[in-house]
């Protein structure tokens, strides 16, 4: 997720953007998730967004992850301190890899990207679909939210410039094209279920497992 970390305890951070996006992105979960199931959360960052969606969707197990080793220290802490049962351990999950280390038999309901795409590079976006493709049953989601283009083009001048500094601070970074994501998400049996409008220029594109 796009962070600008601040130092909370010796091992919580904190990101000024998790908060700015939760009430919106939770709006629109609350009529995503399911009755029952678990929520695998791609690229936890911090954990304040999972022990936030703990809290307020006690339904459902989530399940964060990231890659960091100190992202994974930080939703341990986030974790602890907020002493939810239904927000588990975190993962160490590389979404590039081919194998993700989750267990066939419990396998989550809903993945969830929150800010990963444009701050990483395309393979990590291909992983992101392609796991989602592997490891979602039928009628399974895959929820991705953040700044994309669409048909090529920014959305606003604003997502232009972020669009700019990303690539600045690194090539290989950048706002995506959604439409490129779409496609291949198709060939990864991904249906395109809905575009939801996030406030700041940003989307929650919605997948759907065939």
């Amino acid at each position: 997720m796009q962070l600008t970390p601040m130092q909370l305890t010796s091992a919580q951070l904190i990101s000024p953007a998790a908060a700015r996006n939760f009430e919106p992105i939770c709006e629109v979960l609350a009529s995503l998730l399911p009755d029952h199931g678990q929520v695998l959360e791609i690229a936890s960052g911090p954990g304040q967004h999972v022990c936030g969606f703990g809290r307020r969707f006690g339904h459902v197990q989530w399940q964060p992850s990231d890659a960091d080793p100190r992202a994974l220290a930080s939703i341990a802490a986030w974790r602890e301190s907020a002493a939810l049962a239904n927000v588990r351990p975190p993962l160490h999950l590389d979404v590039t890899a081919h194998h993700w280390p989750l267990d066939f038999n419990a396998l989550p309901s809903v993945i969830l990207a929150i800010n990963l795409c444009h701050i990483a590079p395309w393979q990590v976006t291909l992983g992101l679909v392609y796991g989602a493709g592997r490891y979602l049953h039928a009628g399974g989601k895959l929820l991705v939210y953040g700044p994309f283009k669409r048909a090529g083009e920014h959305t606003a001048p604003s997502n232009a410039a972020f669009d700019q500094s990303l690539r600045r601070a690194d090539p290989a970074h950048g706002v995506r094209d959604m439409d490129e994501v779409i496609i291949y998400a198709n060939t990864q049996e991904l249906n395109l279920e809905q575009i939801h409008a996030m406030p700041s220029n940003n989307f929650l594109v919605e997948f759907e497992h065939l």
